[in-house]
């Protein structure tokens, strides 16, 4: 099952560091996040990956050329660059070029030629988690559904999800004032149909589509009730920083 990696945003609310850089490109701990969420899955047996490009996507086009050559250069029990699980040397990456200004529901459809047609997993380049995979793929064949959306509980500035007792999506909020709910992680599990719910560039993934998933009862919700912590301000990735000096819990590598 291949990994697509939304990567082409402005990152507007972390323009301390993305007027000069892709906010995948963000570093923690002196890898880029986008690595970081790469050696997970890579940790978990998935070594082929889709990253949509948009924003400065020359620069994690050029980051990946030369990590990739290095590795080849040299056997990779031996690499050494900064702290990379010994898999990424089986890393296939596909790095497309999706549009400046496509939205994440447009970068999506661009991409439906790399995926061949099969379910595939989906994800921010800005994220991190300590998601078990298999239990969220297993979940997603499980519950026969066209989506299955990862959801986590953390500080209720996002949107919320609404899930009945057959973890079925009722509702998709974009704003609540609940003091705990439900809300989108941003790790999904997609069926080759979910592209016929994307119209185009300017549609967003977590609007229209989802909406319309949820309406029809396509759409279910793994729970995750481990780590997971977004990288949108410059606090957060700080905080992210200090976790990885101090036993970073998504890192599995």
């Amino acid at each position: 099952m291949k990994v697509v990696i939304l990567a082409g945003g402005f990152g507007s609310r972390l323009s301390e560091e993305t007027s000069i850089k892709p906010k995948p490109m963000i570093e923690i701990g002196g890898l880029p996040l986008i690595v970081h969420i790469m050696q997970n899955f890579t940790a978990q047996g998935y070594n082929e990956f889709i990253i949509c490009l948009g924003y400065k996507g020359h620069i994690i086009k050029e980051y990946f050329e030369n990590l990739l050559s290095k590795i080849d250069d040299v056997d990779s029990k031996e690499f050494d660059s900064g702290d990379l699980h010994p898999s990424t040397s089986k890393w296939k990456i596909d790095l497309v070029d999706t549009g400046i200004n496509t939205m994440t529901g447009g970068r999506i459809k661009r991409i439906r030629e790399f995926t061949d047609r099969k379910p595939f997993i989906l994800t921010y380049g800005d994220g991190l988690a300590n998601i078990d995979l298999v239990k969220l793929v297993q979940h997603h064949k499980l519950s026969g559904c066209l989506a299955t959306v990862t959801a986590v509980t953390p500080p209720a500035r996002f949107g919320a999800l609404d899930i009945d007792d057959l973890d079925k999506v009722k509702s998709f909020k974009e704003k609540f004032n609940l003091h705990l709910s439900w809300i989108n992680g941003g790790f999904f599990v997609l069926e080759p149909e979910i592209f016929d719910f994307i119209e185009g560039d300017s549609i967003m993934w977590e609007k229209e589509p989802l909406i319309h998933l949820v309406e029809i009862g396509e759409l279910s919700a793994y729970k995750h009730l481990g780590f997971w912590k977004p990288c949108d301000t410059l606090r957060e990735k700080h905080e992210l920083e200090e976790l990885w000096v101090n036993n970073p819990p998504w890192k599995n590598w």
